[in-house]
């Protein structure tokens, strides 16, 4: 009877949200494309391979979960060569990304939606032999058929924001059935822990292991000498001081440009790079650019050809999957969703990782855990509104030995605390991967 409720209540959101979801199709594009899997209707070669069975299945929601998910699935095939995966994700972005990085022999789908007949027929093509859920990807009829079919279910790198919790928490019913349905859940921080015991979860199979986000790896050379060849074209000398906007949402951009309009004429050598968050917004985001007067190049005009060309104020990202590589090019990095009222942030351990000065707005919920961490060891600044990024800003342009010594914290930090995505396969592999 309660997942009889629970259906009647997803299908009543899912059908008053349906609108949006046209309507944000249509906006961002990318959506039609394999648009018949997310109700589990697959292309006869992604059906052939899916029907080999066996696969480990990885839902990654965005960009940021599906980057995770890539790693994991790096660390799981040094312990388990043979391993085969099937990743899914929501985002057309995120889709992109896999499908330039995902190895050739796993397959990439679009996530179902989750009504039960169609996590049914999913589970049916797909039959996988165990289910790894990313951050907060909790879906109950998938966690439920999966179960009741024995499949092993883990949620890794596992978050609940404060206001996430809130809102589970009138939901409570649902979750205290659902959650002891999950075989392990490794989490971020032990206020993670906490939340999710609070709302059903079995103590005994909580582990605390850190974030997944901090195993970056090692450096990519060729991607960020690729960044620096994309700044030369633009006109962008090493000797430019390069203030990029990482992953801004509407309204920072604005927020950015003011600022950089008025520092530009005291500071010859400043460049702004925006990056938003959405790609698709290049349009509006250009727009902004020239009713300030400010010059601009786009990266999608910066191909291996393009002749160098004067430098322009401003250099507009309008690309995917490179803002990581750009981060290596930057003297200080702005990172988005901060600013705007409850967004709560974007990921700040990538810059980091390249030991730059990293700023961010107050609205970090998203990432509270790295937060704490990040503040305690004096690795970031955060600023409560824009005048208090304009001062930080300038204290940093004035101030070049401040900016290494910030960087320099912010890279032990993210090196220091590596390791989550092992921790993570020590706890969840014996339930992955029975005896």
């Amino acid at each position: 009877m309660i997942w009889f409720l629970y259906n009647l209540l997803f299908t009543a959101g899912f059908l008053l949200l349906l609108p949006h979801f046209l309507l944000r199709m249509r906006r961002r594009g990318g959506y039609a494309r394999h648009f018949w899997q997310r109700i589990a209707r697959y292309e006869p070669d992604a059906a052939a391979r899916l029907a080999e069975g066996g696969r480990i299945w990885i839902q990654a929601v965005s960009v940021g979960e599906m980057n995770l998910a890539l790693g994991f699935i790096e660390q799981i095939r040094r312990r388990r060569p043979g391993a085969k995966f099937v990743v899914s994700t929501t985002t057309s972005t995120a889709h992109e990304i896999a499908e330039k990085k995902l190895p050739s022999d796993d397959v990439l789908i679009y996530f179902p939606a989750d009504f039960p007949f169609i996590t049914r027929r999913a589970l049916d093509a797909i039959r996988p032999a165990a289910l790894i859920l990313v951050e907060n990807e909790l879906w109950p009829n998938l966690v439920r058929l999966a179960r009741a079919r024995g499949i092993p279910v883990v949620l890794v790198n596992g978050r609940i924001s404060e206001h996430s919790y809130r809102g589970y928490r009138k939901l409570r019913v649902f979750t205290r059935r659902l959650l002891p349905m999950v075989d392990w859940f490794c989490v971020q921080g032990p206020g993670d822990g906490q939340r999710l015991r609070d709302l059903g979860a079995p103590a005994e199979r909580i582990s605390v292991v850190g974030s997944a986000k901090y195993d970056l790896g090692e450096p990519d050379p060729a991607g960020a000498e690729q960044a620096r060849a994309v700044l030369r074209a633009a006109g962008i000398t090493e000797g430019c001081s390069v203030l990029l906007g990482g992953s801004t949402w509407p309204g920072e951009e604005a927020i950015l440009l003011d600022l950089y309009k008025e520092l530009k004429a005291e500071r010859e050598d400043l460049v702004l790079m925006l990056v938003p968050r959405h790609v698709e917004r290049r349009v509006a985001v250009l727009a902004e650019i020239e009713s300030r007067g400010l010059t601009v190049r786009r990266r999608s005009d910066l191909g291996p050809a393009a002749a160098p060309a004067a430098r322009p104020d401003v250099l507009l990202v309008d690309t995917t999957g490179e803002l990581m590589n750009f981060y290596s090019c930057a003297t200080i990095i702005f990172v988005g969703k901060s600013l705007s009222e409850q967004k709560g942030g974007q990921n700040v351990i990538e810059p980091a990782w390249w030991g730059k000065p990293v700023l961010v707005g107050p609205n970090m919920k998203n990432f509270a855990a790295v937060m704490d961490e990040f503040l305690e060891a004096s690795a970031i600044l955060q600023v409560p509104d824009a005048h208090g990024l304009k001062m930080a800003i300038l204290g940093l342009l004035d101030d070049p030995v401040r900016r290494v010594e910030l960087g320099a914290r912010a890279a032990r930090l993210v090196r220091e605390k590596a390791g989550a995505g092992a921790r993570t396969l020590d706890r969840i592999g014996p339930v992955i991967f029975p005896p």
